[in-house]
């Protein structure tokens, strides 16, 4: 993770943007600007020596004017506050801008979960659920998986929190495995939610999907999942894709089981020979490569004033959170690139999770069609309000998609009488 830019500073610039464009009252923009709610806390979990290790823990409840609070748990070695802060503001205006009856939150845990054996984990997981617990709920905040937590995880949380309730309550938390009130679609959400908005961007900018190669900076869940989709919906060719140990290009296309055979055989997709005429590349050469669609699906800020000249593709969609700095905006707007921002392009991902939230509330499950559905009507809507703001403003479509959020955020809290 890269702290060269505090990704928070980077959150109150955006957002101070879209105030001036806006013309947001001072009272509403300076309520805006921090979490109405920080939690920090400390608790003890027995190691499988027998010792005993203090963890550290947040959770971070930016806004509530719009519904529950909502948003991710990650396990990092190196999480800080500014870190989950940042996210939990891109976390409120994503929802925002897919128009969903939440607000934003984010939590994590200081630890490295890979030196953690599973009774460890578990025992991790019931132990920030206690020193949290009074503070989360269906109705007031919802956890999800994030970096380095799983369903699993996800499913021993919303038992713990169900024991301190004394009834069962799967709505405390989503991302949970499907025998315990999970959705189905889950797993492939924030790609397939990327897919729909790199449709339609093909679709008002007259590109033809079924021609255009792909690069893919990231091959985790969403960029595995992108792999798969773009030759599945588009029959896009994906050219290069690379995860943190570096990348590999192959003019003719890689295919996406392979890259994902070999990547499981190795640990990385470095070294795929594919059909030969595939070679190593690193992330940044990744970034510059002549493709017609770049997919940031890993870090935040690897597209910046330095390299964002360089970079030749006609669309960048942001899968990943935050990877463009606000300097490199204005240089990929000022050349004509088409950038789906971050927390319109991955917001598939907690649309799928308030889906869940709602077949929990209701206990009626949907089949995946439905599921995806209700997800193409979401994602098509919320990328041609924003695409809209930015013709009329002539901006360019990060802003835009802050002025939609930022509004249905600010008039929520006027309604309720608090500006």
């Amino acid at each position: 993770m890269s702290h060269s830019l505090n990704p928070f500073d980077i959150a109150q610039q955006q957002l101070a943007l879209a105030a001036e464009l806006m013309g947001l009252d001072e009272a509403t923009h300076e309520l805006l600007r921090w979490p109405m709610r920080e939690l920090h806390v400390r608790f003890p979990v027995r190691m499988d020596d027998g010792d005993t290790r203090i963890f550290e823990g947040f959770r971070v409840q930016y806004n509530d004017a719009r519904g529950p609070t909502k948003g991710g748990i990650r396990f990092h070695s190196r999480e800080t506050f500014d870190v989950v802060r940042a996210l939990a503001a891109w976390m409120t205006w994503k929802c925002a801008v897919v128009d969903i009856p939440l607000g934003g939150g984010k939590g994590g845990v200081v630890c490295n979960p890979k030196e953690l054996s599973a009774s460890e984990l578990e025992r991790l997981s019931r132990g920030y659920i206690r020193a949290l617990g009074h503070y989360i709920g269906p109705e007031i905040d919802v956890p999800a998986p994030d970096v380095y937590t799983t369903p699993q995880i996800m499913a021993w949380m919303m038992d713990e929190y169900s024991k301190m309730v004394g009834h069962n309550a799967p709505g405390v938390i989503t991302g949970k495995p499907t025998p315990l009130g999970g959705s189905q679609g889950r797993n492939d959400a924030t790609a397939r939610g990327g897919m729909y908005c790199l449709r339609e961007a093909g679709w008002v900018l007259g590109i033809d999907l079924n021609q255009t190669t792909i690069a893919i900076q990231g091959y985790g869940n969403a960029g595995q999942y992108a792999h798969k989709l773009a030759k599945e919906i588009f029959g896009s060719r994906v050219v290069a894709v690379s995860d943190s140990q570096g990348g590999v290009y192959c003019p003719q296309g890689l295919d996406a089981d392979q890259v994902m055979a070999h990547k499981q055989r190795t640990g990385t997709v470095v070294g795929y020979a594919g059909d030969g005429g595939c070679q190593n590349v690193t992330n940044a050469e990744l970034i510059e490569l002549d493709v017609d669609v770049l997919i940031p699906a890993a870090l935040e800020n690897v597209v910046t004033g330095e390299n964002a000249s360089r970079v030749k593709a006609r669309v960048v969609a942001e899968l990943a959170n935050g990877p463009t700095t606000p300097d490199a905006d204005d240089i990929l707007f000022d050349k004509g690139t088409f950038v789906i921002p971050d927390f319109l392009c991955n917001a598939g991902g907690v649309t799928v999770s308030y889906f869940e939230q709602v077949q929990n509330a209701y206990g009626y499950y949907w089949d995946l069609d439905m599921v995806y559905k209700r997800l193409d009507q979401k994602m098509t809507a919320a990328f041609h309000a924003v695409h809209q703001v930015a013709q009329r403003h002539r901006i360019h479509n990060r802003l835009a998609a802050y002025t939609v959020a930022v509004a249905r955020v600010a008039e929520a809290c006027r309604l309720r009488g608090w500006v």
